[in-house]
């Protein structure tokens, strides 16, 4: 752990003004250690959004591969980690809804049988 001291000698308020967070701040180091400052904002939201010793690990397993493409082996680290549900990861899976078909299609699977028909015979 650094002493305010240390802290205070290494910051610098032009370079670091936009951040006021801890994740944010984990976010940036996470795109310099990756060599990646153009994806910066998605290691910020990595940052936020999944458990801190997931992404250390990741970022352990990259820093010691000493691959080229470290985004890209660390998202795949993550992904081998679990860090996301099983849904999200599978190929061709999309988070988006698609137009009205694939609701009535959605609507059909989940509603029970008995209410189906009502439901249907109103549109």
């Amino acid at each position: 752990m650094d002493s305010i001291k240390d802290v205070l000698k290494t910051f610098n308020p032009t370079k670091d003004r936009y951040i006021s967070r801890e994740y944010q701040s984990f976010g940036v180091h996470l795109a310099e250690k990756l060599e990646d400052e153009r994806h910066k904002a998605l290691y910020i939201r990595l940052a936020k959004q999944l458990p801190r010793p997931v992404l250390h690990k990741a970022l352990q397993f990259v820093v010691d591969s000493g691959a080229r493409r470290k985004g890209a082996l660390f998202m795949w680290k993550l992904k081998e980690l679990g860090a996301w549900p099983a849904e999200l990861t599978k190929k061709g899976a999309s988070t988006k809804t698609t137009k009205s078909s694939s609701k009535k299609r959605s609507l059909k699977t989940t509603v029970p049988d008995a209410i189906q028909g009502s439901i249907l015979e109103q549109d």
